[in-house]
């Protein structure tokens, strides 16, 4: 165990201790980025809509023509183990399955007979502080160099490793990505803005992987009667928007409040979380502690 895995991990159908579990050096998901995954949160030891994770597992394994190793209900069983077993209330689950070990090294898929990989396991679910909050974080705007089916979460994310990176050694929090002239997401995040009191966020297509936390806001905004718009944002509108968030599991809501050096926003909340956001934010507290965490 270390201070961000529990034990024990799941490894093809067995519990084991992290430092146990080991796989072979030929296996897709090594040689090749071969794989997917899924990120399950969860809330005083409740998975925060496991379905719907599961079955974005399942369109991500379908997507690349991948065998499923594991029932819907096999996952819950192996989600539900970790949760009991690690010592945090608040967890993340991280589940990857790979195209498996074949005996040698192919471009093609290797023979049905050879297994696929499963693996998971718990880590604790750290969200952002009171004090990175209330200041709000730095971005950068990069070029999107992915591929061009963004939309399956892949284990191949090179290109957002390399963005994500650009960022920090700016010393910013994310990078956010340009593709055609229109601002697609962050490197690890799902970015909205906000204009004239609308909130607006990018459309589901191939070039963005929708988070579940962005349907969560999309939710909370219709139901609390925030006027939303769904609609490609173009790089133009992203550089003048009143305020511009990043939103995930871990982030939540969290304004970035400089982009490119630039304040974002004008006058007086110029540079500062702006108050839509924080009242997102508020409302996303509440159907966390009232949703979420009863399961």
């Amino acid at each position: 165990m270390t201070p961000y895995v529990a034990d024990p991990v799941y490894l093809n159908g067995r519990f084991l201790p992290l430092a146990e579990a080991g796989i072979s050096p030929l296996d897709r998901g090594f040689l090749y980025g071969d794989g997917v995954y899924e990120l399950i949160p969860v809330y005083s030891r409740r998975p925060f809509r496991i379905d719907e994770h599961l079955k974005r597992l399942q369109a991500t394994l379908d997507g690349i023509k991948m065998a499923n190793p594991l029932s819907v209900e096999a996952w819950k069983a192996v989600v539900l183990k970790l949760i009991e077993a690690a010592p945090w209330d608040d967890q993340s689950i991280y589940l990857q399955v790979t195209r498996g070990a074949d005996d040698k090294r192919d471009h093609a898929f290797p023979p049905a007979s050879v297994p696929p990989t499963a693996f998971a396991f718990a880590s604790p679910l750290v969200t952002t502080s009171a004090e990175v909050r209330a200041k709000g974080v730095s971005a950068i705007t990069v070029p999107d160099l992915r591929w061009s089916r963004c939309d399956l979460k892949v284990v191949s994310l090179l290109a957002n490793v390399l963005a994500r990176q650009q960022a920090v050694e700016q010393g910013c929090a994310e990078a956010l990505l340009i593709r055609d002239g229109l601002m697609k997401e962050g490197a690890a995040s799902n970015i909205f803005i906000v204009k004239d009191g609308v909130l607006i966020a990018p459309p589901k297509t191939h070039l963005m992987l929708p988070g579940i936390t962005y349907d969560v806001i999309l939710e909370l905004a219709a139901t609390h009667g925030q006027p939303l718009v769904v609609r490609e944002i173009t790089e133009a509108e992203l550089r003048s928007a009143d305020e511009v968030w990043m939103t995930s599991s871990t982030k939540e809501i969290l304004a970035i409040t400089t982009l490119d050096g630039q304040p974002v926003g004008n006058g007086a909340n110029a540079g500062l979380p702006g108050p839509l956001g924080n009242q997102m934010w508020q409302w996303y507290q509440d159907f966390k502690n009232t949703v979420m965490r009863k399961g």
